[in-house]
């Protein structure tokens, strides 16, 4: 098992400070592991979260959900249909159980992968009615209550709009993973706690991926809580309902809980009050860097010690647990937005990060290598071997997040035999100079003649970390007049130049020959 932080990495990229280019060179050199993979990536690595919050939803006197929830979402948008046909955005931390990784986000401006996860749930997911059957209660929109779950009452998913996302999902190749409702037919007992017996006669069918059951109700819960005893119990009863919901089916969904925020104690006794075989997944979420009005909100995002140290401890915990109690099971992380409360204001909606996304799903293959280096903790590497290539030899993608502000890093690589790409010291350049900078290797299958490495390298508007337009190899992602994603060239340079990375940059270095046995 290998854990990789390259997604909450990509949360540094919204930082808010003005960029002073650097003013240190660094070498560094990275040797690859090309004999074996420590590691696999699930297909549907990047997913993305339609929440239920409606527009008056505010923090920090900021109400920033308008209409991008489920609930009003507008599904006719062609911009829309083209983001989930291709994929979405994240900003999300990987996590990795039984040699495989997972991710999550919220959904921002979905575009362009060939499909994409899309988790319904979120802080009122215990609180939504669906209109099917004799309902207990009326079903209507979610208010502003000062006694209702996190300041609104219970709202309704009304049959016409399940129907109308259905519709939308199918259309568009989406998998799809629902929260459900895990107090319905409870009672409040004291303090967050409610008891009694979950009423499961309100649920709905439809082809789904998976049942996410409840949401951050685990342990002391946000907001509410359930005890572990009822939710052991409650697994039981879920996974019959969906064997005999789908028992003509083919495939049958899989079962997810419990969405909340890791306690030791509380996940290990649910694996043992469940049972073998009920919980397909364990599903946990990450808002390491505190409330979005934190003021050290910043600071947190550009400290690689403080990236690292949040959650290494928790992932080994995790690992462990899932091991020990559950290993028939596989472990996501189901949401994390870096930030809670609706993020920070000029933080999260700035430097977008949906292209990195993007670039990760179609650069970044399955099959994850081991990396050694001597570069600084500001430098993050991560290696994949490449994706979509044809040849029999994949080669490998490099990629490189630069947090420091004043430091461009010269990188050379080695495949653990020899120095494919040879680190050089330099004089300072220039951001353009050194985005220009040509840079080649020759791994022992390249054929001879002239060999090109292709380079994409990500920054901000005017070196602004607070612009909401990113950079491509110096040129402004934004979609077309028609509503199409813009095409994500790379550069292309060839031989014998070392690679840079400038401060504050996301760079995907393509090195198509590289030799690498362990991708072949």
């Amino acid at each position: 098992m290998s854990y990789n932080v390259c997604f909450l990495v990509f949360l540094s990229c919204l930082l808010l400070l003005g960029v002073t280019f650097a003013t240190n060179m660094e070498q560094t050199t990275i040797v690859i592991d090309v004999t074996r993979q420590i590691g696999e990536i699930d297909e549907n690595f990047v997913c993305a979260t339609l929440d239920w919050w409606p527009p008056e939803k505010c923090n920090y006197d900021q109400c920033p959900w308008g209409y991008a929830s489920l609930i009003n979402l507008n599904l006719s948008s062609p911009l829309l249909a083209k983001a989930i046909e291709g994929l979405c955005n994240i900003y999300h931390k990987p996590y990795s159980h039984s040699n495989r990784l997972y991710a999550e986000t919220s959904l921002d401006c979905c575009l362009a992968f060939k499909t994409l996860r899309i988790r319904i749930g979120g802080s009122l997911q215990d609180q939504v009615i669906y209109d099917v059957g004799d309902l207990k209660t009326p079903c209507t929109q979610f208010k502003k209550s000062d006694d209702g779950l996190f300041g609104f009452s219970e709202g309704c998913l009304y049959m016409e709009r399940w129907d109308e996302l259905n519709r939308f999902f199918h259309a568009t190749g989406a998998i799809v993973t629902f929260g459900l409702n895990a107090l319905y037919g409870r009672e409040k007992l004291r303090g967050n706690a409610w008891g009694g017996e979950w009423d499961h006669t309100n649920t709905q069918g439809y082809a789904i991926d998976s049942w996410e059951f409840g949401n951050e109700l685990s342990g002391s819960g946000i907001g509410a809580s359930v005890s572990v005893e009822l939710y052991g119990n409650d697994l039981i009863v879920l996974k019959d309902v969906i064997k005999n919901v789908y028992k003509s089916s083919r495939t049958k969904p899989l079962l997810l809980a419990p969405g909340g925020f890791y306690e030791e104690k509380w996940y290990s006794e649910l694996f043992r009050l469940s049972g073998p075989g009920v919980l397909d997944v364990m599903t946990h979420h990450i808002y390491n860097l505190g409330p979005g009005n934190d003021p050290k909100l910043v600071s947190r995002i550009l400290d690689p010690k403080y990236l690292s140290g949040s959650v290494t401890g928790l992932f080994k915990n995790v690992e462990r647990t899932v091991q020990e109690n559950g290993p028939w099971a596989s472990a996501w992380v189901g949401e994390a937005g870096g930030a809670f409360n609706s993020g920070g204001r000029e933080v999260s909606e700035t430097f977008i990060n949906s292209f990195c996304a993007l670039l990760w799903h179609r650069l970044m293959g399955k099959g994850v290598l081991g990396i050694q280096t001597n570069a600084s903790e500001y430098l993050r590497t991560y290696v994949h071997c490449s994706k979509g290539r044809l040849s029999s030899q994949a080669g490998i993608t490099i990629l490189l997040i630069n947090l420091s502000k004043q430091t461009t890093f010269t990188v050379g690589v080695s495949n653990g035999v020899k120095v494919v790409l040879q680190a050089e010291s330099t004089k300072r350049r220039s951001f353009l100079e050194t985005i220009k900078s040509k840079v080649s290797w020759v791994g022992k299958k390249a054929s001879d003649g002239y060999l090109n490495r292709e380079e994409y390298h990500l920054s901000p508007k005017d070196g602004d970390l607070r612009s909401k337009i990113m950079m491509l190899n110096g040129n402004p992602l934004e979609p077309t007049v028609t509503g199409d994603i813009p095409k994500l060239e790379p550069v292309r340079y060839s031989v014998k130049s070392p690679l840079y990375i400038n401060p504050l940059t996301i760079s995907f270095i393509v090195l198509p020959t590289f030799d690498a046995p362990a991708c072949s």
